[in-house]
């Protein structure tokens, strides 16, 4: 089996529990295992879900934005306590230890700003988590950024959901990669013109 078939296969099989009588369970366990290891995103079962439960739409943003927030404490972990036994060959199999040595280099000028924009964006945030902690990265910092970055991502399509529906759904699933790059520059932006005035 192929690197994508098993990939595919694990998305499959993500979203068949979205429906799942114990999908926030499993919402939980996919949000805090993608911050760290999980190639699947958790917006595959957010998604269904909220669309599924418009009413519990902020219950089901803020387990997800918990999970990946304590999922995002182990990528530090791993990456402060075990890079060479662990974080390194996770790196080299998902094909990321390229762009981690680029971050890595990042990390002293713009590091708060590397977490918050890796947590909005389609960037693969155990990169970011697990850098941080090879870096050893402000804590507290680190924490603030995941918070508000996830926090700011997840009910921000909780949002939309529970607001536009499924016309919505479609809308995200299309240009999610490019409305959260769009997001983030805006809010850069944002920043540097109060800093400049």
């Amino acid at each position: 089996m192929s690197f994508s078939q098993m990939v595919r296969q694990i998305y499959d099989s993500v979203i068949h529990l979205s429906s799942s009588k114990h999908a926030l369970f499993w919402l939980f366990v996919i949000s805090f295992v993608e911050s760290s290891f999980f190639p699947i995103p958790p917006d595959i079962m957010l998604i269904p879900m909220i669309l599924a439960m418009p009413n519990k739409a902020w219950r089901i943003a803020g387990v997800c934005t918990l999970a990946s927030v304590f999922g995002a404490y182990l990528g530090y972990a791993i990456g402060y306590y075990f890079f060479e036994l662990i974080a390194q060959p996770l790196l080299e199999f998902y094909g990321y230890l390229q762009k981690f040595n680029e971050f890595k280099q990042l990390y002293d000028t713009w590091g708060a700003w590397i977490v918050f924009g890796a947590g909005i964006t389609p960037f693969p945030y155990k990169i970011i988590t697990i850098a941080s902690g090879v870096v050893q990265l402000n804590l507290a910092v680190f924490t603030v950024a995941s918070i508000i970055a996830r926090g700011l991502r997840f009910f921000l399509i909780a949002w939309l959901l529970k607001t536009y529906g499924e016309k919505m759904r479609l809308f995200i699933e299309k240009n999610l990669g490019w409305l959260s790059v769009l997001f983030l520059v805006l809010l850069i932006g944002g920043f540097l013109l109060i800093k400049l005035f």
